[in-house]
């Protein structure tokens, strides 16, 4: 198991450094940082002095291992546009976006796993057609506009939650369905999926035999293998509800990653853009690797081969 994860661990590193020369490369070599900084309309002799000012006349090899290095200490640098570092800026809005992803992974757990359960122990039945149905109109409905339209229905018409806003638990109510219910698709077919599968093997008919039915015979016998490939997804999606929620954050005014990512690219910011891309993927390889572990810890044929 320790070699497994020792691998496993060795490859996400990889992926994370890979990712960061990715970022560090199209931020500085898609476009000029200096001219983004000064402005269109800014002249030549303006977009020289903030070259000098922040460095970026330096060689683009000096200039990421530089990022690296700093990276590596715990200095992300500062912020071009708020004139403070980038480390505070981070950490000043984690808090927010991290319940706003947990809430919205609940709400994603809450739905699609018993909806995927209800329709393997009723193929073909009408619950079945009615959970697909909601799988299918899940996925066909934007995040913006189903926002929109929670705000209007439950914040406007009918006044439960707040508009906007992130103080209490209440303002995370109606953009914690919203950022989850993109994710209940995926989670519900796989769910769906995997145990009517399960449902055929040789030990659900030995369990059917000694009496087991319904829910007592899907918990206890069908979940547990069905749900492999449901955790490996669940982890893909909490890191995905990272950096998915630039426009739930937008559109009901939380100050989170997400929000703090869109400033920074109207402000070009490329200090703090840059920071926040790292910690995305960061987020979202981290998350990978846990659900290889869960899984090898649930099953282990998987550390084995």
């Amino acid at each position: 198991m320790l070699r497994y994860i020792f691998l496993r661990g060795c490859l996400a590193i990889l992926v994370a450094f890979t990712v960061s020369l990715a970022a560090f490369l199209l931020l500085n070599v898609a476009s000029d940082p200096a001219q983004a900084i000064a402005g269109e309309d800014a002249t030549a002799d303006v977009v020289e002095t903030i070259r000098a000012r922040y460095g970026l006349d330096r060689p683009l090899t000096v200039r990421y291992f530089d990022w690296l290095g700093g990276v590596l200490q715990g200095d992300f640098g500062e912020s071009y546009y708020w004139h403070k570092p980038v480390a505070a800026l981070v950490a000043d809005r984690l808090d927010e976006t991290l319940t706003l992803a947990l809430s919205a992974l609940a709400v994603t757990i809450v739905i699609a796993i018993p909806l995927g359960a209800l329709a393997a122990l009723n193929p073909n039945s009408w619950i079945d057609r009615f959970a697909l149905g909601v799988a299918v109109s899940a996925q066909a409905v934007p995040n913006f506009w189903l926002g929109l339209i929670m705000i209007i229905v439950f914040a406007v018409m009918i006044p439960i939650f707040p508009v906007s806003g992130d103080s209490t638990w209440r303002h995370f109510v109606l953009p914690a369905f919203v950022l989850g219910s993109s994710s209940v698709p995926a989670v519900m077919r796989l769910t769906r999926t995997g145990l009517i599968e399960v449902m055929g093997a040789d030990y659900i008919r030995t369990a059917r035999s000694k009496g087991f039915r319904g829910w007592q015979l899907l918990r206890r016998h069908a979940l547990r293998n069905a749900i492999l490939p449901v955790i490996s997804v669940l982890a893909v999606q909490l890191g995905q509800k990272f950096g998915g929620s630039v426009i739930t954050e937008s559109i009901f005014a939380i100050n989170g990653l997400g929000r703090l990512a869109l400033e920074s690219i109207l402000g070009a910011d490329i200090p703090t853009v840059q920071m926040l891309i790292f910690v995305f993927a960061i987020v979202f390889v981290a998350m990978n690797l846990l659900a290889d572990i869960l899984n090898a810890a649930i099953d282990p044929r998987i550390r084995i081969g």
